[in-house]
């Protein structure tokens, strides 16, 4: 017997961020911050991820008193209401599961999801912290040792996200890229540093209207897409210089906590 397999891929398009902007996935918001002097509050539900890539930053979780965080780390901020303060002409990024502080319709690119996708799984797979558990933890990314096999892997995850933080100098290899696609669930990839260009076919099937030539769409520092279910995608660093892409999931990748390729994944169990 033959299963067939809905296979349709909805437009996605390359979103700049300006600071203050929130874009989207169907799970997960990220929110670009700029320092300014300004304190930006969220609030979730689930635990939250702070991205500080170069600088650091002065964190308040709940009521507690305001706790300096070096650069070149990612924090886990529990759930509830937090305030991140970026150090002058600092960046930093947040990334939840979901933003009950947010108004309706805050990401630049809501419209793409006037339809929910009932393919992608939903971002709660049950994952809980088992230690720590609502303390703010800093991962200092240097320490961070990648797979011998999987040189720009450095994984992390908290309740219901996952994040690849990929960093190298000057172009991809070429001759090295990574096609692929992801059948129920979506990835963001969050350019930070560098000059990118995003690599995506969608997959011939039996309806030919639904075929689509290919696109290959340029994106650099502070910006991002959601490649949606189906999508082939790859992306390659173009140019001299560092190139620094976060790749976004909601819920964690499973089948790489399951290969040991997520660094913190012994501070939660599941189920």
């Amino acid at each position: 017997m033959t299963t067939s397999i809905d296979t349709r891929v909805r437009e996605t398009a390359v979103y700049d961020l300006a600071p203050g902007t929130v874009a989207r996935g169907q799970n997960f918001f990220v929110q670009w911050l700029q320092g300014d002097g300004t304190a930006f509050e969220a609030r979730s539900a689930h635990e939250i991820l702070l991205l500080l890539p170069e600088d650091g930053a002065d964190v308040r979780v709940g009521q507690r008193a305001a706790q300096a965080v070096p650069g070149r780390s990612v924090c886990v901020l529990p759930a509830g209401d937090v305030a991140v303060q970026p150090k002058a002409g600092g960046r930093a990024v947040l990334i939840a599961s979901s933003r009950a502080d947010l108004a309706p319709g805050a990401a630049c690119n809501e419209h793409d999801y006037a339809s929910p996708d009932a393919r992608i799984v939903g971002s709660d797979a049950g994952y809980r912290r088992a230690r720590g558990n609502g303390e703010l933890q800093v991962i200092a990314m240097d320490d961070i040792q990648p797979p011998a096999d999987k040189p720009r892997l450095k994984m992390l995850q908290s309740d219901t996200l996952s994040i690849n933080w990929v960093e190298y100098q000057d172009a991809r290899d070429r001759s090295k890229l990574s096609p692929h696609s992801h059948g129920d669930f979506e990835q963001g990839s969050l350019a930070i540093d560098g000059h990118f260009v995003h690599h995506l076919r969608v997959q011939w099937g039996a309806d030919a209207n639904q075929w689509r030539d290919d696109q290959h769409l340029e994106a650099g520092p502070a910006s991002m897409i959601t490649v949606p279910v189906h999508l082939i995608h790859t992306t390659e660093g173009v140019g001299a210089g560092r190139h620094l892409l976060i790749d976004v999931f909601s819920p964690p990748r499973k089948d790489f906590i399951e290969k040991g390729w997520v660094a913190n994944s012994a501070d939660y169990t599941r189920g």
